[in-house]
């Protein structure tokens, strides 16, 4: 777990206690996925369901040395197989407005901006929410 959590500090603008990794990991084990290269965690999605027919994207992170690579895209992939394997309708997270790359790759797989979230963020930074229904 220690090799999430550092590069969730190392990728990610928000600061996360490592409890909540534990936390995500021993209530939704299905929706917390890494990729490995050379037995190093380089990315990692991690997911919950927020009711019978929603699940949530609450982190998915490459490191930066493996980005453009197509890791993040077989991550979310794969969550959202076993997400719909799981018979989930629709899926949701949020994203930083000015995050320009996240919103297109997000767009590129299916996800649409819904709403926006004012202050969200630890920084006060506002958020969109964005949803791909299946």
């Amino acid at each position: 777990m220690f090799s999430v959590v550092k590069l969730a500090s190392e990728t990610l603008t928000e600061n996360y206690s490592p409890n909540l990794f534990n936390h995500f990991y021993e209530t939704s084990p299905e929706g917390f996925w890494v990729a490995e290269k050379l037995q190093k965690i380089i990315g990692f999605i991690v997911g919950i369901k927020t009711n019978n027919d929603t699940s949530r994207i609450v982190m998915l992170a490459i490191s930066d040395k493996q980005r453009k690579q197509g890791l993040g895209a077989a991550l979310l992939k794969n969550f959202i197989r076993e997400m719909t394997s799981q018979n989930i309708k629709q899926i949701e997270l949020e994203v930083k407005t000015d995050n320009k790359k996240a919103i297109n790759f997000y767009n590129k797989h299916g996800f649409n901006i819904i709403d926006t979230i004012q202050r969200f963020y630890q920084n006060g930074e506002d958020a969109y929410i964005m949803r791909q229904v299946f």
